[in-house]
């Protein structure tokens, strides 16, 4: 809409009109989009795609190097991994439902059961356990910013499933779905999408393309629906088709770190090995002639041996010994090291302290980390969850459904069947005093219930209520008593006051 006071201006000075409207142009534009010679400006407008086409691979291959070769990378991996899935996994409860919205208890007993028989050969090598391969599958898609893995259901020759239900994994790096496999608009990146980008089937390599393989093709790849793939991918931008590495922002100081580390232990090696030298007097003492020699006329090399407490008194005129100093070891290496950790961190989403191992600092400032950093590790592990342990878990209730081995009762809805509580890591306890008491009042109050506080210690209610009762039996059939029996009355007690041991 034109503005009227610049009308005014256009019709009694044009020229002043115009700066203005200038004025306003400039005022309206972002300085950070304005290139200048004092900073690079970035013009590359492509799609995440055309990104993903040029820099995925090799962002893959230096992520792995460092990995195998950089131990600040490797620990790094280590603790994202370990605090998104963790030592046993992302735990499953059933809450299959009845019709009238209570869960259906024996078929979510049943389901438990066939799933702890499952979860020892999950996948079709049976080497590894399902939270092993969680943990594999989740450093792959950390690493290589994707991970896949074909779902295979019932009988299939030459398969053995290795348990009652019939349904295994077959778990995949990246290489195996070939970036450069494109056709138009169908396929893109080994993935064949259907009008609105939606996968529908991925090419794969019927081998691992870095191994030789005997009458194998570059071109041998088999079609595999998009209903039986799962694909982990670290995801960008809307549109990305394929996944990038979680370490591509981080992968160039990662390798200055690592070169500048030994740089410095290099120089603190030869300042440990004592070098000196002899320095004479005038120039004419640095003539060949002065130089000391054997019968035939030939220079002799001069050795002065070190020793302790030794003394030195065939020095000639003019000459003296120094030594050499290369001002090693650096004191600022540690600072300098820390800055660079704190952005590193920063660029993965993982805790400092625990990429660094530097936990010096407060209570206060170490829960304040850990609990502003916990968010980033729960969002891995929803996302892990999401793409790759919950289409798991529905799968497997389903083929253990067909299969005949957990049978699907009447009562159950059909809707509900798979529903379940994913229980990823919890955040550990700094100073296990201080929440446990923290904790008890808030259940004395009613702000919190006693299963809340099982998972934040990462138990299961149910499991842990069971070991209670199982122990208090075991325990009551000896006669012992304990501190936690408070509701227990006890003869030998008339105020029913818990007693302070066994």
């Amino acid at each position: 809409m034109r503005n009227p006071v610049d009308a005014i201006f256009e019709y009694f000075s044009p020229e002043k009109a115009l700066k203005r409207r200038a004025a306003r142009n400039v005022l309206a534009l972002y300085e950070a989009g304005i290139p200048s010679t004092l900073r690079k400006f970035r013009r590359d407008t492509g799609s995440a795609n055309n990104d993903v086409q040029k820099g995925a691979v090799p962002v893959r291959v230096q992520a792995r190097h460092l990995e195998q070769n950089h131990d600040i990378a490797r620990g790094a991996l280590r603790v994202l991994v370990n605090n998104v899935v963790g030592p046993v996994g992302i735990g499953i409860e059933p809450q299959p439902r009845r019709r009238d919205g209570t869960i259906h208890a024996e078929y979510a007993a049943a389901l438990r059961e066939a799933y702890r028989d499952w979860c020892k050969k999950p996948e079709v090598t049976h080497r590894h356990h399902w939270s092993k391969a969680q943990r594999l599958a989740c450093k792959t898609w950390l690493r290589d910013g994707e991970a896949f893995a074909q779902t295979i259901t019932g009988l299939v020759p030459s398969l053995n499933h290795g348990t009652r239900v019939p349904y295994s994994l077959e778990l995949m790096e990246p290489d195996m779905v070939p970036m450069h496999h494109n056709n138009g608009s169908t396929i893109r990146q080994g993935v064949e999408l259907n009008a609105w980008g939606r996968p529908v089937a991925y090419w794969v390599h019927k081998n691992h393309p870095g191994e030789w393989v005997a009458g194998q093709a570059a071109s041998d790849l088999k079609r595999i629906s998009a209903d039986n793939m799962l694909h982990l991918a670290c995801i960008d931008r809307l549109h990305q088709v394929r996944g990038v590495s979680e370490f591509a922002s981080v992968i160039t100081r990662l390798e200055d770190i690592k070169d500048y580390e030994e740089s410095e232990r290099i120089a603190a090696k030869i300042s440990a090995m004592l070098t000196g030298y002899i320095k004479k007097g005038t120039p004419d003492l640095y003539s060949p002639e002065s130089l000391p020699r054997d019968e035939q006329g030939n220079p002799l090399p001069r050795d002065i041996a070190f020793q302790p407490g030794m003394i030195i008194d065939n020095l000639g005129i003019g000459e003296e010994i120094g030594l050499i100093d290369s001002k090693r070891p650096n004191p600022n290496v540690i600072t300098f090291r820390q800055g660079q950790l704190r952005a590193v961190a920063a660029g993965l989403g993982g805790s400092y302290s625990s990429i660094s191992r530097d936990y010096n600092g407060t209570y206060s400032s170490q829960r304040q980390e850990l609990v502003e950093q916990w968010v980033h590790y729960a969002t891995l592990a929803d996302e892990f969850t999401g793409q790759f342990v919950q289409p798991v878990w529905e799968q497997f209730v389903e083929a253990a459904r067909i299969s005949g081995v957990v049978p699907r009762p009447a009562d159950v809805l059909p809707d509900s069947a798979d529903d379940a509580l994913f229980i990823a890591q919890s955040m550990p306890w700094i100073d296990p005093l201080r929440e446990a008491k923290a904790w008890h009042q808030l259940v004395q109050d009613g702000f919190a219930s006693e299963p809340e506080v099982i998972r934040k210690r990462g138990g299961n209610p149910r499991d842990v209520l069971e070991q209670i009762a199982d122990w208090r039996k075991k325990t009551a059939e000896k006669g012992l008593t304990f501190a936690s029996d408070a509701a227990t009355e006890n003869p030998n007690n008339p105020d029913k006051t818990a007693p302070g041991g066994a």
